[in-house]
């Protein structure tokens, strides 16, 4: 049988509509857009930033950050199409299903773990950090540098990481969250989002007048900027690992892509949104309202915020002291002692708001197993809800393990950069997918329709492939590897298991041989 095996676009529509069997819809148009904002504002400003900003683009992550953002606009546009024409969870993997067929859908399935569990696990990382420098500033003690890094993270002063417990610790209490109810957390996550806008606002404010013009100067990094000595070892050679600014995809334009593609990681907020989809009370009005509105805010406060952080502290800092809670050693370093409040509030608001980041995340990508196991494609346990708060809860614990994994023993680094190539091979694929759709379902309902078909979503296609090469051969490597367990997985279980597949044996309706 054909690997492109379709669902069925009226079916998938037909699904979205029944209530009773599957998730409850208790999520408003507000709350989708708080949903999506509590995805974007996090890690992208906190961490991400900082890093590349020190490692690839310097002041100019502004550019990093414009560049993105038009990419993630223009798949934003695509996605917002899709959710409003298939409102049903699963995201970019429902929409693959229907438009690409089940091989196609799985590998974006497998790719979206990437997205999500990863992305997870990375904020987790930060939230360690920035907890950390919370009891160094208002309790007086310092969580050892072993049970708060990685193994393959070492200090200044030659410590050794072993494990990162705080990481497991946030991915915990989130958890145990979620499996409550998605309403539930939905009203902690606009508590947090009112929080981390007021934060993201003072900073701009206050910090704006203490911008060293210098430090701007020049805007690009040039290709002569001195190495840096990482604390970061090498698996292979265990010794720190040298940053060469030297090299192509860190300094000049060449750093600004580079830096897109690592940025990049904090706008899968709004296609998490997407994932939600048969949650929401009213999908067709308020998935695209909810994509659109959350992206377009808080692109102009990544670009505002990103300007005000490298005009404070040198981009240099970002490598090596400033890495970890950047944002409050900036504040506490290059601002008055009188701010020193600022720094201690800042530190407790990114807590709360690296909490909601980490809640959409798990969120999305329970509901994205929870639809690839209702197709056959994963075993049923990932679709199995709970009696009481019809949540996907066996699902959540298996990936509480998986992310706990990451999290405790791997640089945020790495995940980082995986979860940005994730997100990114998801997009291109959606784009790819709303022109298809427009010619083989041209008759379906769509309450927003992406203008410019083909050329918008051909030109999203091709900002993404861009900062894809940004992020270099390591990262390319681990996907390839990560999509070689994916097909292993597919051919071994996937295959024989799938409901579109039975159904087009047996000569049903809902699903299409192509």
């Amino acid at each position: 049988m054909s690997l492109f095996v379709k669902k069925n676009i009226l079916s998938l529509i037909s699904e979205a509509d029944d209530s009773e069997k599957g998730l409850k819809r208790t999520l408003s148009g507000g709350a989708l857009i708080a949903l999506g904002i509590g995805a974007i504002i996090g890690a992208g400003i906190f961490v991400r930033t900082a890093n590349a900003a020190g490692a690839h683009a310097g002041s100019a992550v502004t550019f990093s950050f414009i560049l993105a953002a038009i990419g993630c606009a223009l798949a934003g546009l695509c996605y917002a199409e899709f959710a409003s024409m298939i409102p049903i969870a699963g995201s970019a993997y429902t929409y693959s299903y229907a438009t690409m067929g089940e091989f196609v859908a799985w590998i974006i399935g497998w790719d979206l773990v990437l997205e999500y569990a990863l992305g997870a696990a990375t904020v987790a990382i930060g939230w360690s950090q920035y907890l950390n420098e919370l009891c160094t500033t208002v309790f007086g003690f310092t969580i050892p540098y072993e049970w708060c890094h990685s193994p393959f993270q070492i200090s200044d002063a030659g410590v050794r990481g072993m494990i990162n417990l705080p990481a497991v610790f946030i991915l915990l209490m989130l958890t145990l969250l979620l499996i409550r109810g998605t309403r539930q957390s939905a009203v902690v996550n606009n508590i947090i989002v009112i929080l981390k806008m007021t934060i993201v606002l003072l900073f701009i404010a206050l910090g704006w007048q203490y911008i060293n013009p210098a430090n701007h100067t020049p805007y690009l990094i040039p290709a002569t900027q001195p190495d840096v000595t990482l604390n970061i070892i090498d698996p292979i050679t265990n010794t720190n690992k040298i940053h060469h600014y030297s090299d192509f995809w860190n300094h000049g334009w060449g750093g600004v892509v580079a830096g897109a593609g690592v940025v990049f990681f904090a706008f899968i907020g709004f296609d998490a949104v997407s994932t939600a989809a048969q949650e929401a009370k009213n999908p067709k009005r308020d998935m695209p309202r909810g994509i659109l509105v959350s992206l377009a805010l808080c692109t102009v406060l990544y670009i505002l915020f990103s300007y005000v952080l490298t005009g404070l502290a040198p981009f240099t800092d970002f490598l090596k002291q400033g890495g970890e809670a950047s944002v409050s050693y900036a504040v506490k370093t290059y601002m008055p002692a009188s701010y020193s409040w600022l720094s201690t509030f800042i530190t407790a608001a990114i807590l709360f708001g690296f909490s909601s980041v980490i809640l959409v995340m798990l969120l999305g990508q329970t509901r994205v197993f929870y639809s690839m196991s209702k197709d056959g494609l994963v075993p049923a346990v990932f679709s199995k809800l709970h009696p009481k708060h019809k949540t996907p809860y066996k699902s959540q614990w298996l990936f509480f393990a998986f992310v706990s994994i990451f999290a405790a023993f791997i640089p945020d680094s790495v995940v980082g950069n995986m979860t940005s190539i994730g997100t990114l091979f998801a997009f291109v694929l959606v784009c790819i997918g709303v022109i298809m759709m427009r010619k083989s379902n041209p008759e379906i309902p769509r309450s927003f329709k992406t203008p410019m078909v083909p050329f918008l979503p051909i030109l999203g296609a091709l900002i993404c492939l861009l900062m894809i090469a940004g992020l270099g051969i390591d990262n390319w490597l681990r996907l390839i590897v990560w999509l070689i367990i994916g097909f292993a997985i597919y051919f071994g279980y996937s295959v024989k298991h799938s409901k579109a597949r039975k159904d087009a044996l047996m000569g049903n309706k809902p699903a299409e041989k192509v």
